[in-house]
């Protein structure tokens, strides 16, 4: 199966700015890609980075500039067969929490993000569509059904924790120790407790 992974190259990881300048995020953005990449080399697919730059990876490179929800609809409806869609920013994903995303036999598995979104999904059916403005998560179960596809959702921790906020590094420092967490501690970010509960600051 042919695994899709859509990077921003240009300009990641834009709502982190409050904690990382541009270079920063660069970084973390490469290392959570690392992660994801990773992850999903351990399970034999065919993985393909959809970046909207050249960018250089130990995987196929496939370059698309334009908005998210054209260029995956383009990249699913250029395979013959199966394909699924994982997002790049999934930094506490593991090749079992991936291994439950692939093992559905449904027309259309989805991994929910929190918030509405749609993290990872497989599609093993003609005639959908991904449409990720709004709540996509629901747009998609929509979309799957119209498409007389039956629908699998995986409930996960791990695929529904995508890194936007400075909030959510606080999961890669306690849940993981790959790419994404070196990359923050070579930046001097740690754990803090402080008054508003549990936070990644910067070492003094």
């Amino acid at each position: 199966m042919r695994v899709f992974v859509p990077f921003d190259a240009r300009d990641p990881k834009t709502r982190l700015a409050p904690l990382l300048d541009e270079g920063e995020r660069r970084t973390v953005a490469r290392a959570m890609l690392r992660d994801v990449l990773a992850a999903l080399r351990e399970m034999s697919h065919d993985r393909c980075v959809l970046a909207t730059e050249p960018i250089d990876c130990d995987c196929a490179v496939r370059v698309d500039e334009r908005p998210l929800t054209p260029a995956v609809n383009d990249a699913l409806t250029s395979v013959d067969g199966p394909a699924a869609v994982v997002m790049a920013d999934l930094a506490l994903a593991t090749p079992a929490a991936l291994g439950r995303l692939f093992d559905p036999d449904a027309g259309v598995t989805l991994a929910p993000g929190r918030g509405g979104g749609t993290n990872a999904l497989v599609v093993r059916t003609e005639d959908f569509r991904v449409d990720y403005h709004g709540l996509s998560y629901r747009d998609h179960v929509t979309a799957a059904q119209d498409a007389g596809a039956d629908v699998a959702t995986v409930d996960s921790f791990r695929l529904s924790n995508d890194i936007d906020d400075p909030s959510d590094l606080v999961d890669v420092l306690v849940h993981t120790d790959g790419h994404t967490a070196s990359a923050l501690r070579d930046l001097d970010l740690s754990l803090a407790l402080t008054d508003d509960g549990p936070a990644v600051t910067r070492s003094p």
